[in-house]
């Protein structure tokens, strides 16, 4: 009944993993840390325990309902040398949209069931998203480190519902097909895949991008391949990718007016007051104004502007 209503609000896949303690990853994700590959980003170093066990971010949870939704695109930005943006990025900020969704899932458990306990999270707390959509069978980890879907690609938002209520897990998850497949791994401009299912976060575009504070790296403009906020070159070159990425038709995920069409001069144009009319739901707000424009002044040669 939960997986029918998830289908029906939109969802691609919902699977179910009871909610336990995640041994072995808390193990990864210590090593992970404990070289430095989080960067800045000193939040993922808090609430460890939280992080790895979910019953400890949210008291008496039992189950773990795990979904996913395809945001690839049905076009992509029509000027060619202008600074490129992550697909996920061209509609509204994908958050408000999938924590709408899953609270509309949690409000039909509640109808239908009784008074159930539980919590939406979508990507903003301490929660293992790709383990957990992995436990319940929506896809496997690939070398590039993003959950891929046999169905759909790597193109895919994921998000959980926490719920103090026993449901049947499900227990079948799907092996790992990357093969011998290298391509993500060799095509990072910055070399920031470092071995097949490691990713050195402190190196990657995305970080650069959106979630770094301070300086660009001196030297290494054209490895950013033009890209102003974030980066799909390592999921634009998966096999899995071609085969299986299918436009999506989320309404609310659809492009923002206009932003396809921008050149470089109207990026590098934009006032504070445009940018902050124009991407106010927009993930690409989070860099803010002094971010974006820093990260332009980086890729575009003077000449250029």
């Amino acid at each position: 009944m939960i997986k029918t209503e998830a289908k029906r609000l939109g969802f691609d896949h919902c699977g179910i993993s009871p909610a336990e303690y995640l041994a072995e990853d808390s193990e990864r994700l210590k090593a992970w840390l404990e070289k430095g590959m989080h960067g800045t980003l000193d939040w993922m170093e808090r609430n460890f325990d939280k992080r790895t066990d979910p019953r400890l971010l949210l008291e008496g949870t039992k189950s773990v309902i795990s979904v996913i939704l395809n945001y690839y695109p049905g076009e992509q930005q029509h000027v060619p040398d202008a600074p490129v943006i992550a697909k996920y990025a061209y509609g509204e900020d994908y958050h408000f949209v999938m924590k709408d969704m899953l609270n509309e899932l949690l409000q039909f458990i509640r109808e239908n069931v009784g008074e159930v306990q539980g919590r939406a999270f979508v990507d903003s707390a301490p929660v293992m998203d790709r383990v957990w959509a992995k436990r319940a069978g929506l896809g496997w980890i690939g070398k590039n480190t993003n959950l891929i879907s046999r169905d759909h690609g790597s193109f895919v938002f994921i998000g959980e519902l926490l719920v103090n209520m026993e449901l049947k897990p499900d227990n079948e998850t799907v092996p790992d097909l990357c093969g011998a497949c290298t391509l993500c791994i060799d095509t990072c401009p910055t070399g920031a895949i470092v071995a097949p299912y490691v990713l050195d976060g402190s190196k990657c575009i995305s970080y650069y991008t959106i979630e770094n504070k301070g300086e660009m790296p001196s030297g290494m403009e054209k490895n950013f391949k033009n890209r102003v906020f974030g980066c799909d070159i390592c999921q634009d070159i998966c096999p899995w990718n071609w085969k299986k990425a299918k436009p999506h038709s989320v309404e609310r995920l659809k492009p923002l007016t206009g932003l396809l069409e921008m050149t470089r001069a109207d990026w590098y144009n934009l006032t504070p007051e445009e940018f902050g009319q124009k991407f106010k739901k927009s993930p690409i707000k989070r860099p803010k104004y002094e971010g974006l424009r820093r990260n332009l002044d980086f890729i575009i040669k003077p000449k250029d502007k």
